[in-house]
């Protein structure tokens, strides 16, 4: 899991039976093991046409280019960005990792007492201007995701207040970083959602927080900005004229920022090439349009339900939150909300991997609303009518998420659950723009939705996320956790046994639901809307793209 985050999970779902289109419908077909296939039509180099615009979509303008920075570390600012920066690693459609060579000739962990890690980079390898990426980009990023200057606003330290140094190797195109402290992610400091970026934007606090707020600088993949258009909503990437990998078959992708209702009527009118699909509604769109084909993958974004336990709020007794999550039936919620867009509709059950990673296992904790209401009663939280009361404040919480369609159909659900144990919870629609750094990153909500993104390195997020350290909050939104949790997430981070590691991750997920961190709610179905003759691109799985491979059919 990525700390990327989601604003919308927009959708016109079918609750209850399913009536009229929805019961017409057949579900979505297609490989359906998440670590096993992908979806993307794939096809070589030699079948692809030279040239071409990819029309996708995303939901918003990034309110930061640096992905890294609190603002900026968003879905929709990662897949803009993939086409244009650095990334140590691809990844298959089983999460297997092998090293990016049109950035790294060579990645080798050298020592484990103390572990080191070489990187040797391409010598053909440079940003957009021509200069050439050097150890002291490595150097740079390292020193802004330490955690030790508390100024750059980092949205995950990844393992780098772990390391003790980056040095020079045998040039400027070799670094190697020393470890303090062991670090079992290690592949993914560069890797999955960490690009890597120059030192001009992390050299200092300024550059790092602000330096990319209107647009990125300098790039190194093989599509750069051409243009962003507020006043048509479109952000274009064109062909890098410094890059020296394989050429791309496409000469421009262009994002339209769409509102995710208009994206299949978009695909339908020949407005865009590729879309997800939220919706019944947007899959039959599709499946009734010539030249549009579905392709299916459950996909790594996952849906939960974030409590704010900040000390003082309402929320701050992790009891409190672990009894009002037993009241909660997440069976429900995906069996309402999946209906028809997966054939087997399930919660998720794990706050580290998702269904079909390796390390998946259910660690939650049983719905049980008579044992929510024993446990309501014995925290002193008495029924007063129809809602509980403690010291005078009643137990109302207001549940915080983007305005869409389907945000308030799952909150009625949980708001319905709630309200039998004699919980009230309001629903408070805030608007996307500013989602994050207005609204979650401030902690104004008592429960908040919306999705993490999770990808082949999943333990790499968990104490952005999940451990807590009041100056140092990182991706920690609702300022909940216990040094216990902490110092096992220390052990998980410390262990280089890939097995043992996956062993403490699973243990941290059990912890986190104990602690009343959040619910995970439902994982992405994975379902995409593609015109027919785009190849190498739709339902990716855990695998990454290949931008160069990406075109249309000859």
């Amino acid at each position: 899991m990525r700390i990327s985050r989601l604003a919308t999970v927009c959708a016109v779902i079918c609750l209850g039976a399913a009536t009229g289109g929805c019961a017409a419908l057949d579900t979505a077909t297609g490989p359906a093991a998440l670590g096993v296939s992908n979806d993307i039509n794939p096809r070589p180099r030699e079948a692809i046409r030279e040239g071409g615009n990819l029309r996708t979509v995303v939901t918003a303008f990034p309110d930061n280019w640096n992905t890294l920075e609190t603002d900026g570390n968003t879905v929709d600012t990662g897949d803009i960005s993939y086409p244009m920066m650095p990334r140590a690693y691809i990844t298959d459609a089983a999460g297997r990792l092998t090293i990016n060579h049109d950035y790294f000739t060579d990645i080798q962990l050298t020592d484990t007492n103390p572990q080191r890690v070489v990187y040797t980079i391409n010598p053909r390898a440079v940003w957009s201007d021509g200069s050439p990426i050097t150890w002291a980009d490595i150097a740079s990023q390292a020193h802004a995701l330490s955690s030790s200057d508390k100024r750059y606003l980092i949205a995950i330290n990844n393992g780098f207040d772990r390391v003790e140094k980056v040095e020079r190797g045998i040039d400027d195109r070799q670094a190697v970083i020393t470890f303090k402290q062991p670090y079992t992610d290690w592949r993914g400091q560069f890797a999955g959602n960490a690009m890597l970026f120059p030192k001009s934007v992390t050299a200092d606090p300024d550059s790092f927080n602000k330096s990319l707020v209107d647009g990125p600088r300098l790039t190194a993949g093989p599509f750069t900005l051409e243009s962003i258009d507020r006043t048509q909503g479109r952000i274009t990437l064109a062909r890098n004229l410094k890059w020296w990998g394989q050429t791309p078959k496409l000469d421009t992708i262009t994002f339209s920022v769409l509102d995710r209702t208009a994206w299949a009527a978009a695909l339908q009118n020949n407005e865009l090439d590729a879309a997800q699909l939220w919706s019944i509604s947007d899959l039959a769109t599709v499946k009734m349009t010539p030249k549009l084909q579905i392709r299916h993958m459950p996909g790594n974004l996952w849906r939960h339900f974030t409590f704010n336990g900040a000390p003082g709020s309402l929320l701050a007794d992790p009891a409190l939150r672990v009894a009002i999550s037993r009241g909660i039936d997440r069976n429900d919620i995906a069996r309402a909300s999946q209906n028809r867009l997966t054939a087997d509709p399930r919660p998720l059950n794990n706050h580290v991997y998702v269904q079909g990673q390796q390390g998946y296992q259910d660690n939650s904790l049983p719905y049980d609303p008579a044992a929510a209401a024993r446990e309501l009663d014995a925290l002193g939280w008495k029924l007063q009518g129809d809602v509980r009361v403690k010291n005078g404040r009643r137990l109302e919480i207001r549940d915080v998420f983007y305005d869409d369609q389907t945000m308030p159909q799952i909150a009625q659900i949980i708001q319905d659950d709630l309200a039998r144990i004699g919980v009230k919870l309001t629903m408070d629609v805030r608007p996307s723009q500013g989602f994050f750094s207005d609204v979650i990153i401030p902690g104004d909500f008592d429960v908040c939705q919306f999705q993490f993104s999770g990808d082949a390195f999943p333990i790499s997020s968990v104490p952005a996320i999940f451990a807590y350290h009041p100056d140092d909050e990182q991706s920690n939104f609702g300022r909940i956790g216990s040094p216990e949790l902490n110092a096992l997430i220390d052990r998980t981070l410390d262990e280089l046994d890939p097995d043992r590691a996956i062993a403490l991750a699973n243990q941290v997920d059990r912890k986190v639901f104990e602690e009343g961190f959040s619910l995970p709610l439902t994982q992405d179905p994975g379902n995409f809307g593609v015109r027919e003759n785009v190849a190498n691109f739709g339902a990716p799985g855990l695998a990454s793209y290949d931008y160069t491979a990406i075109g249309f059919m000859k």
